[in-house]
């Protein structure tokens, strides 16, 4: 299949030369990008400059740990930093690059010409860059950012000043975003398959991006919700959140948590499909139990919904809920080992070999499962009640965020940047990029696990002197493990996008899949005629 079809996109490529035109020069050619390969760059370059930004605001706050003591900043300042870092990395980081890797790949793996609605994909992207300058803006108005948290709790929220009111309309903003993407993504995938690829046949990080796409439009509105509610309370006189007027705070982070659980798995499926596509590739063996992965991500989506109050378990909820809570908690840990078994079996008398995506993939399994563990462990609500909103729990979604849907943003950029660039990346430098993460990464955040076991609280500026030694290896973890990003940026992104050795349609012996079909860089124009799936 795989020549024909290659030949055959390349005679159409010539036959076809009096489309030129399409392709749009100079500044146009991103504001009014309708291609979704451009729409997926700018998304990539949109997070990862956001990454950076993020990445400031955590080394700010690591400096200002370094010792007790206030060094550097008040904490009003410190506040409005662990809060914008939270939402920059959230919303400004890793969503839109699972979306950039989304718009890049799920046209090519189904043998589409491209996604769905090419105009709302622009406005989709475009909403984005005005959101985060509204978000970042807020520093400079009086009062400064909001330093509610980035879960942005009341009453805190109803009591900030300006800047609250511009966070609450960049979130707004990024979630229609995310709601038009997701309409996108569930269409393409819908009705643009290639003739013979039926949904069992779909390579996995296509069905997790549908799964996804399904989460993001349940709970987005729902978020949008309780920040609406949070700016009439603040404007308009309402008492939503306020129990003076026959509110409830409480009722704040039920709604807000019934959208925040649902999203952390929103940041980790497109992961597990990256995940899903790489282990295979590289051990040289078909995924094991396709179908079981297909049905546990399901399961994953749909028990996200009833497991929102294992964050609030220090509310006061009556025994009955916390028990729900817990055992569902608990529950959710079977598709997501089921999974982690699955990758490992595929491995499992593999003909592995340990390239750069290989190394961050199975990385990415590693830490991601000490951060499962964090979790259930977690899930346990008398000790949860001990740990709660101390750096234990910092740690636990650091190893699920940053070495689970950072690392396996990193491997998908490995494995599929020969097809978006036309050139290899230097594996030398991918491996130290690999190698220097993986080890500041752990420097960085397994203290934490004894710091919050030692009761240090989150978000807070300044601690006592037996916290110390901990605060130190995790600050100096921390520039570390931003350096590294810093170095993949120089010498691995740059390098690879201003060229080097080029790269075959079929970089990966064990790869397969539509993508590889087409000539790398990927033309412009792909599969103008649907290639047919045996």
């Amino acid at each position: 299949m795989s020549n024909t079809a290659v030949d055959h996109a390349h005679d159409h490529s010539h036959g076809h030369d009096e489309h030129s035109h399409d392709e749009p020069h100079g500044w146009k050619r991103y504001l009014f990008a309708t291609n979704h390969k451009v729409i997926g760059n700018l998304y990539l370059i949109f997070a990862f400059t956001m990454l950076m930004a993020g990445g400031v605001m955590a080394l700010l706050i690591r400096s200002e740990l370094f010792q007790p003591g206030l060094q550097l900043m008040q904490p009003e300042f410190f506040n409005q930093l662990t809060t914008m870092h939270g939402l920059v990395m959230v919303f400004g980081a890793i969503m839109p690059a699972f979306v950039g890797f989304a718009n890049w790949m799920i046209p090519l793996q189904i043998g589409a010409s491209d996604m769905a609605f090419a105009r709302m994909n622009n406005f989709s992207f475009w909403l984005m860059p005005p959101a985060a300058i509204l978000l970042m803006a807020s520093f400079w108005v009086p009062g400064g950012a909001t330093a509610a948290g980035w879960t942005l709790y009341a009453p805190l929220s109803t009591q900030m000043g300006p800047g609250m009111d511009m966070a609450i309309f960049a979130v707004h903003i990024m979630g229609a975003s995310s709601i038009m993407g997701s309409i996108n993504i569930i269409t393409t995938i819908l009705n643009m398959r290639a003739p013979g690829m039926t949904l069992m046949k779909m390579p996995m990080f296509c069905w997790t991006w549908l799964i996804t796409a399904y989460l993001l439009i349940a709970v987005m509105p729902v978020l949008a919700g309780a920040i609406t509610m949070t700016l009439t309370d603040r404007h308009f006189g309402t008492s939503f959140f306020n129990a003076a007027g026959g509110g409830d705070p409480v009722m704040y982070q039920h709604i807000f948590w019934f959208f925040g659980h649902p999203e952390v798995y929103i940041m980790i499926l497109p992961a597990f499909g990256i995940v899903s596509q790489i282990v295979p590739a590289f051990a040289r063996k078909p995924l094991f139990g396709y179908a079981s992965m297909v049905y546990a991500t399901s399961s994953i989506a749909i028990l996200s919904f009833i497991v929102w109050a294992h964050h609030m378990f220090t509310t006061g909820m009556p025994v009955t809920a916390q028990l729900f809570f817990m055992y569902a908690t608990m529950l959710i840990s079977v598709p997501t080992g089921v999974k982690v078994f699955n990758w490992v079996a595929t491995m499992w008398k593999g003909s592995m070999t340990f390239e750069t995506p290989m190394l961050f993939a199975v990385g990415f399994i590693f830490v991601f499962t000490m951060g499962g563990f964090t979790g259930l462990i977690l899930a346990v609500t008398p000790i949860d009640i001990q740990l709660q909103d101390t750096y234990y729990v910092v740690a636990h979604f650091h190893y699920v965020l940053v070495a689970g849907s950072l690392f396996a943003l990193f491997a998908g950029f490995y494995y599929w940047s020969p097809k978006w660039t036309g050139f290899m990346y230097n594996e030398t430098r991918g491996k130290i990029h690999f190698w220097g993460s993986l080890v500041w990464f752990n420097i960085t955040f397994f203290p934490m696990h004894f710091l919050g076991l030692a009761g240090m609280p989150r978000r807070y500026a300044d601690y006592p002197a037996q916290f110390t030694d901990f605060n130190v290896i995790a600050s100096v973890g921390a520039f570390g493990f931003g350096l590294m990003q810093v170095y993949f940026l120089l010498f691995v992104v740059i390098p690879c996008i201003k060229g080097g050795k080029p790269a075959p349609a079929q970089p990966w012996d064990g790869a397969e899949g539509l993508e590889w079909t087409v000539p790398s860089p990927a033309p412009f124009h792909t599969f103008e005629e649907p290639p047919v799936v045996k």
